[in-house]
């Protein structure tokens, strides 16, 4: 067992009738570390991350969370882990400090009041005590989340898409505090969409149809991908993009008032379009960033199903 890992498994997977939603995942996350988890929508991610906090019993596969045997262990390994789901699961009609002091009683904690005004006061949360959690924002629910999960001083965080709806000033914030979690020693898997959110994880793993497609650092990941990346720009973007897409080396994605072309490392785009539609756009190289590599991932994962 390598004690240096928070989460250590393979072969992980998960059948729902005929359908296998996670198909042999083999993940390891180091402690103290922050890592994304990233996948388009129905790839398995809420469904690894419920089996990695113990909700959920795989019918294959093997491993450690937090050092304790992933099927045996699986009510210590609960005890030990901070779960935040994807929506809101707290009692709206309760005042958070009621919902903070809820969770803490199920935890069986001695000192609850110490601990909920503590976890108020870290998050902010102080002066809103006793507000209804059903009256706050998108951000402040996220905070009061992040709080009941953190309550029982967790191990690992399982964060489920946790800034999914809030604003960018929410997201900014809680990146903040994520950041200052793993600082303290606390290890983070959160399952993302944005881009730019996994930028700021030490390591990501995508899957795709329950199948680890990549994983790494995000400049690990983009330079395993193997692309060439290009920015077309000109009027009649939309006349580009349909011409692209009879060429299957290409794949063209707009992003705002360009288009970014990808391909195989080693193809020239340029080349081909001035022969295709010679002056009718320019086009420059450019760096390959991680949204070009999770499209491309997306674009080209097959569907066991289909």
């Amino acid at each position: 067992m390598n004690t240096e890992l928070a989460i250590d498994v393979r072969g992980l997977s998960k059948r729902f009738g005929t359908r296998t939603v996670v198909d042999a995942l083999a993940i390891q996350v180091r402690r103290g570390e922050i890592c994304g988890f990233l996948g388009p929508n129905g790839s398995g991610k809420t469904t690894t991350i419920r089996m990695l906090c113990g909700l959920l019993e795989p019918d294959a596969g093997e491993g450690q969370c937090l050092g304790l045997d992933l099927r045996r262990d699986a009510a210590r390994i609960k005890r030990r882990v901070g779960y935040m789901t994807q929506r809101f699961g707290l009692y709206e009609d309760l005042s958070l400090e009621e919902n903070l002091d809820f969770v803490a009683r199920v935890y069986g904690m001695p000192r609850r009041r110490e601990v909920v005004t503590g976890a108020l006061e870290r998050l902010g949360l102080a002066g809103r005590r006793s507000q209804l959690a059903g009256s706050l924002s998108g951000g402040w629910k996220q905070r009061l989340a992040l709080a009941a999960c953190m309550l029982h001083e967790p191990e690992l965080l399982l964060l489920d898409e946790p800034t999914a709806g809030v604003d960018p000033k929410a997201r900014r914030d809680f990146w903040q505090q994520i950041h200052a979690l793993a600082a303290e020693g606390l290890t983070v898997l959160v399952s993302t969409h944005y881009m730019d959110e996994a930028e700021r994880c030490h390591r990501l793993a995508y899957i795709s149809y329950g199948r680890l497609l990549a994983a790494g650092s995000a400049a690990e990941v983009v330079a395993a991908a193997g692309l060439a990346t290009w920015s077309l720009q000109g009027e009649r973007l939309a006349e580009a993009v349909e011409l692209i897409a009879r060429d299957e080396r290409w794949m063209a994605v707009p992003f705002g008032s360009a288009v970014h072309v990808s391909a195989r490392a080693g193809e020239d785009f340029a080349a081909w379009l001035a022969q295709a539609a010679p002056g009718a756009w320019t086009v420059e190289p450019i760096a390959t960033g991680l949204e070009d590599v999770f499209i491309s991932l997306t674009q080209h994962a097959q569907d066991p199903l289909a």
